[in-house]
């Protein structure tokens, strides 16, 4: 891993960030801009899906396209932090309408290889990410304009999340929430608890005054909905990780709650569609589209006796 204390904020430019939050899967979607040159990237943009009548829409990404177009924006990349379980990502949408280049880690391969076999993919599937425009390594740099970027890879959510530093804004996923709503589960194929602690404190590493921009917000204890943060907030509240927090302690906890966790509603269509870059699976010889739904990936009964064939 690469030091990041040598990150100077006083040599980098300040972004502006608008955040867009999407209240059916709590997450937040941004929009990073650079005010010198107008040219931008959008950060983990969502696609919408009722899970219960199958049904796709683009209201979330519109209103991103909306706000792009009437600040007269260019659109540099679409950023993905990491494979998202809870949504489904509408990056191709955006980029078809925006441009942009679909970005994300390049671990991404690990992740389709894993996920290939879970959804039966056919031997040609590609899985090293080329689905993807740009795969990002662990200090890979990058511009938005005249705002200097630069990707950590953070393992312990998933083994493919990225962190991204532009300008003095780091945009973290899902390896942090707000202080008060503490880290990322580590429980997903993948992920484990040292691994994410490790990832968690290079982050913390940065100097303190990094503005620091979260993927999910809960709203923990009915509080109002907040996505920016500090390095140094999180070093003094974070509920799971503030300083003095030991690797063996923060271990402990992580895996006893992840223990009590339920999987996330829209993880078994939101995998499949999300590591081809948001590409939707081919239509089948009908002109017909369907997402596959695996049974007993994360657990359960032996129900191979309810099978047709049996």
């Amino acid at each position: 891993m690469n030091a990041i204390a040598d990150v100077d904020l006083e040599q980098l430019t300040k972004p502006v960030v608008q955040h867009f939050f999407d209240p059916n899967t709590w997450t937040l979607t941004y929009v990073v801009i650079d005010p010198e040159t107008k040219r931008c990237a959008i950060v983990d943009p969502v696609l919408d899906l009722d899970y219960a009548s199958g049904t796709l829409n683009t209201t979330s990404a519109d209103t991103v396209i909306e706000f792009v177009r009437s600040q007269q924006l260019t659109v540099d990349y679409i950023i993905e932090t990491h494979v998202h379980a809870d949504h489904l990502t509408s990056a191709p949408y955006l980029k078809s309408a925006l441009g942009g280049e679909i970005m994300i880690g390049k671990h991404i391969s690990t992740v389709q290889q894993t996920f290939a076999q879970v959804y039966n993919e056919p031997s040609d599937f590609p899985k090293n990410g080329e689905q993807f425009d740009l795969t990002m390594a662990d200090d890979d740099r990058f511009s938005v304009g005249s705002l200097q970027g630069r990707a950590f890879h953070v393992p312990g959510h998933t083994p493919a999340c990225m962190a991204y530093l532009i300008g003095d804004a780091l945009f973290v996923g899902d390896t942090l929430f707000m202080p008060d709503g503490g880290t990322a589960r580590c429980d997903f194929p993948g992920g484990d608890a040292a691994t994410l602690f490790r990832s968690i404190k290079r982050l913390l590493d940065l100097p303190r005054e990094t503005r620091m921009f979260v993927c999910h917000d809960y709203q923990p204890n009915g509080r109002e909905l907040a996505w920016e943060t500090t390095v140094g907030a999180q070093r003094e509240a974070n509920i799971h990780v503030h300083d003095g927090v030991t690797e063996a302690e923060f271990v402990a906890m992580r895996e006893a709650r992840d223990a009590t966790l339920k999987m996330p509603t829209l993880i078994l269509p939101s995998l499949q569609v999300n590591m081809r870059a948001g590409h939707l699976p081919p239509v089948d010889a009908d002109g017909r589209l369907f997402l596959r739904v695996p049974l007993n990936v994360f657990g359960g009964d032996n129900v191979a006796d309810l099978a047709a064939d049996q």
